[in-house]
């Protein structure tokens, strides 16, 4: 069955795991510079603040009570991003909950000061509170961004991970590890793998092509555990691993220095949507509805064509240039529009810059051999014959897209969204049409994940997943990391 052959001496069942004590120092080093980070900042802030605050010889005296502040605002800063759980280390180095936590205590302070000052009649300096905090919750946010990056950098070149051993199914497991390894920046490698005996040989074939040494069946974590010196455990959804084994799993893990990771059979749900609800002694998983409608939708609708008449006024040299060297290096128009399905399939013309040759979509027929997207609806060639030289320029940069603002302010696409799908003969059914609910993006999961490097499958997943956890802060997250992935330029063709 292709399963390592080891030492099946186990220890017995009430015999607990080795402690760990030395389990990941990386990632208590980790914490430790995240603190020295942020009581930097909070020094800093506080000495930015007195400086700035009676740096005019010629205005108040200042006093010593602000010096003592400073020197004291680190303490009370780390105090407060302790009390907001901002130090756990499952909060660092990936997601948006680290941040969260940072604003949430730097919140809190502010408002402790307000309270204080307010209840003992203190004559703080308003201006020293409006620099000091403030700079520090920004100082803070940008310190641990740097460290992140820097980890990210790192856990690609295989450094910073946390071994995992999975339980599971092989099949899963296979497309787990995958979906880890075009991910690394999350932190977690697969080193050993627990499946049921007996199970589809084809799939186990896979997942040991992956690397992954499958050691054994449920009953052999502990021996897995043992063997591989993993930091953790994870459990994919499938029916062997009930309540009661879950239960049993979770004890022999106990103070060992060991998590324990329990992957949802909802894959792509996530964030406020699910909350832990306790119904007669259970605790079942309650998932909130997507909120794809509300006061939500038309803020982000307001804040789109906002957003989209700005850019437009600001970059309107920029299309009258790059429209001119359109014009000027190829025959034909500048624009390029074509037909995409958008909010619950009505079709709409989307506009783009051109960057192909004029008869490009009759050239087509010829160049189906070389699709590198054989399934689905996509059609890329990274060499396309057809790009002229300023639209690979334009490509690779993504200017070509910015017409779309036009869609934009129109109301038929969003700043960000799912990939805008084309117009087919065939109707778009079960996945792909989910992405129909929503309006197509200039942006997305997508255009941050590897653009056209994408098949059709991850380009689908993706946009569910986009759909499933969709929230103004996403959106934020989103615009923010395509700045990043136009720069380079990865997947643009």
């Amino acid at each position: 069955m292709g399963i390592v052959e080891a030492d099946t001496s186990r220890a017995a069942p009430d015999q607990p795991l080795v402690v760990r004590s030395s389990r990941r120092a990386w990632e208590r080093r980790y914490v430790r510079t995240v603190v020295a980070i942020d009581g930097v900042a909070a020094l800093v802030a506080g000495m930015a603040a007195y400086d700035i605050r009676w740096a005019d010889s010629a205005g108040p005296e200042p006093r010593w009570e602000y010096v003592a502040l400073s020197a004291a605002l680190p303490l009370l800063w780390l105090a407060a991003m302790s009390a907001a759980r901002a130090y756990e280390a499952r909060f660092l180095s990936v997601g948006f909950e680290e941040f969260r936590r940072v604003l949430i205590a730097a919140v809190a302070v502010i408002a402790t000061v307000a309270t204080v000052s307010w209840a003992t009649k203190a004559e703080t300096a308003r201006g020293y509170v409006l620099i000091a905090l403030p700079m520090a919750a920004a100082l803070t946010l940008l310190g641990r961004y740097l460290l992140r990056k820097w980890v990210h950098r790192e856990r690609r070149r295989g450094s910073y991970m946390s071994d995992v051993v999975l339980v599971g199914h092989a099949r899963t497991g296979a497309e787990l590890v995958r979906q880890m390894r075009r991910d690394p920046h999350h932190g977690m490698r697969i080193v050993g793998a627990c499946v049921p005996v007996g199970g589809n040989s084809t799939d186990l074939t896979d997942l040991t092509a992956l690397g992954v040494p499958v050691v054994g069946g449920f009953e052999d974590v502990d021996l897995a555990l043992r063997m591989t010196s993993a930091d953790a455990v994870a459990v994919l959804p499938c029916p062997e691993m009930d309540g009661a084994a879950l239960r049993m799993l979770s004890w022999s893990l106990a103070r060992s220095g060991i998590d324990l990771l329990v992957a949802s059979a909802l894959l792509d749900v996530a964030g406020p949507r699910i909350a832990i609800r306790p119904v007669c002694g259970l605790p079942l998983l309650h998932v909130d509805e997507p909120q794809l409608a509300g006061g939500r939708r038309v803020a982000k609708a307001l804040l789109d064509r906002l957003v989209a008449v700005i850019a437009l006024i600001v970059l309107s040299p920029l299309f009258l240039t790059v429209a001119l060297a359109i014009r000027l290096t190829s025959p034909g128009p500048a624009i390029f529009r074509q037909a995409r399905a958008g909010w619950h399939g009505s079709e709409f013309t989307m506009w783009k810059f051109r960057t192909m040759v004029r008869d490009a979509e009759a050239l087509r027929p010829g160049l189906d051999m070389l699709n590198q997207h054989g399934t689905g609806e996509l059609f890329k060639i990274s060499a396309d014959p057809r790009i002229t030289r300023v639209g690979r320029w334009l490509r690779r940069t993504s200017i070509d897209e910015l017409p779309q603002l036009v869609n934009v302010l129109l109301g038929q696409m969003s700043l960000v969204g799912p990939r805008p799908l084309p117009i087919t003969d065939r109707r778009y059914e079960g996945e792909a049409r989910r992405r129909l609910f929503v309006k197509p993006g200039l942006t997305g999961l997508w255009q941050i994940n590897g653009r056209s490097d994408l098949d059709w499958e991850e380009s689908v997943r993706l946009d569910l997943r986009y759909i499933e956890q969709w929230s103004l802060a996403l959106d934020a997250l989103i615009i923010w990391k395509t700045v990043f992935a136009v720069a380079r330029g990865r997947g643009a063709y």
